[in-house]
C-alpha cells in the first residue's frame, strides 16, 4: 500500500476509501475483542463442540461467499503450488489456538487470554529475527525486553507461567509467519482451512446428536447461537481484509490493540477475574513495551512518508506492505 499523504489534504475519494477501511478495522478489532461475550453464552458446551461448530458453518458461509464472488479461483489456489504441508500447518494452529481460545473463556480465564493478544505483535517481532532473519533496531529490542521482564513478573510473583498467554501469542504467531511463506489470500486461505478441518468436524457432530449429547437442537436459543459461529469467524476476517487493504500498516498497528483491550476490560470489569498486583506489573510492562513498539512503527512510517514526498520526479516510491492475518 503506497505511503498516502495527510487525510487531511487527501482527495474526496481517497479519504473516503480510507475512512471504509478504518470504520472495517475497527468493526473487525472489536467484534473479535467482544468475543468472550459470545463464548461465555455457550457456557456448558464443550470447548470441542463449539469449535466443531465453528468449523461447519464457516465453511459453508466461506464458501458460498465465494461462489457468490465468482472466485472459483480461491477454491483451488490454497492446494496448488506444494502449499498443502504448509495449509496443512496453519490448520492445525489455527484449530489449536480456537480450542485453547474457547476453553480458557470457558474457564474463567479472559484475562489471561488477554495478555496473549497483547504479546502476540511482540512474539511477532521475535519470530521475524529468528525465521525471517530481520534485525531489531534498539527501540525494538527493549520493547521485547520489558515484554519479557513482564512475563518474569508474573512467573515470580504469581507464581505460575501463564501459559495460555504465550500458547496463545506463539500458536497465532506462527499461524501468520505460516500464511505469509504460503501466500495464501485471507479468505480463501480460511475457507481452505476450515475445509480441511470440516470432515472430522462433521462427524463429531452426527456422533454427538447420535448420542443425544449435543447441543444443536436442544434448544432453540443455543442452536442460533451455534449456527451463528459461522458469521461470528468470517465476517470479522472480512471486515480486516478490507482494513488492511485501505489502511497503512501503522495505523493497523494501532487498531488492532482494539482486540486485548476489549477482552482485558471484559474480564476485569464484567467477569471481575482476580487482578492483583502482579497482575497490574505485569501488564503494565506489557503496555509499556507496545507503547515503545507503536512509537517505533509510527517513527518508521514518517520516515518512510518522507522519503516518498522527498523521492525525486518518476523516481518509484517507497510502498508499505500489508499483510492480513
Amino acid at each position: 500500500m503506497t505511503a498516502d499523504p495527510d487525510p487531511a489534504r487527501a482527495p474526496g475519494p481517497a479519504a473516503e476509501e480510507r475512512a471504509r477501511g478504518l470504520g472495517a478495522a475497527v468493526a473487525a478489532y472489536l467484534a473479535w475483542g467482544l468475543l468472550p461475550l459470545y463464548f461465555k453464552s455457550l457456557q456448558g458446551v464443550p470447548a470441542v463442540e463449539i469449535l466443531a461448530h465453528r468449523v461447519v458453518w464457516s465453511v459453508l458461509l466461506l464458501g458460498g461467499l465465494l461462489v457468490w464472488r465468482r472466485d472459483a479461483s480461491a477454491f483451488s489456489a490454497p492446494f496448488r503450488g506444494g502449499r498443502l504441508p504448509l495449509l496443512m500447518a496453519t490448520t492445525a494452529l489455527i484449530a489449536g489456538n480456537w480450542l485453547l481460545y474457547i476453553w480458557a473463556v470457558n474457564a474463567g480465564r479472559v484475562l489471561e487470554a488477554s495478555l496473549g493478544y497483547f504479546v502476540n505483535p511482540l512474539v511477532n517481532v521475535v519470530l521475524g529475527v529468528l525465521f525471517l532473519g530481520e534485525r531489531l533496531n534498539r527501540r525494538q529490542k527493549l520493547a521485547v525486553a520489558v515484554a519479557a521482564a513482564g512475563v518474569l513478573v508474573l512467573v515470580v510473583r504469581a507464581g505460575h507461567l501463564p501459559w495460555i498467554a504465550l500458547a496463545l501469542a506463539t500458536s497465532f504467531g506462527l499461524y501468520g509467519l505460516l500464511r505469509k511463506r504460503a501466500a495464501i489470500p485471507p479468505v480463501g486461505g480460511l475457507f481452505a482451512e476450515t475445509a480441511l478441518l470440516a470432515p472430522a468436524a462433521l462427524a463429531f457432530l452426527v456422533a454427538r446428536a447420535a448420542t443425544g449429547e449435543g447441543a444443536f437442537g436442544a434448544s432453540p436459543g443455543r442452536t442460533l447461537l451455534l449456527l451463528a459461529a459461522g458469521p461470528i469467524t468470517a465476517l470479522p476476517l472480512i471486515w480486516f481484509t478490507v482494513g488492511v487493504h485501505r489502511l497503512r500498516l501503522s495505523t493497523m498497528g494501532l487498531v488492532q490493540y482494539l482486540a486485548p483491550t476489549g477482552q482485558f476490560l471484559l474480564a476485569v470489569a464484567l467477569y471481575r477475574e482476580p487482578f492483583g498486583a502482579a497482575h497490574a506489573a505485569a501488564f503494565g510492562c506489557i503496555w509499556a513495551s507496545l507503547a515503545i513498539y507503536t512509537w517505533d512503527a509510527f517513527a518508521a512510517a514518517r520516515t518512510a512518508r518522507q522519503e516518498v514526498r522527498g523521492a525525486p520526479s518518476g523516481a518509484p516510491a517507497r510502498r508499505d506492505t500489508v499483510r492480513g492475518a
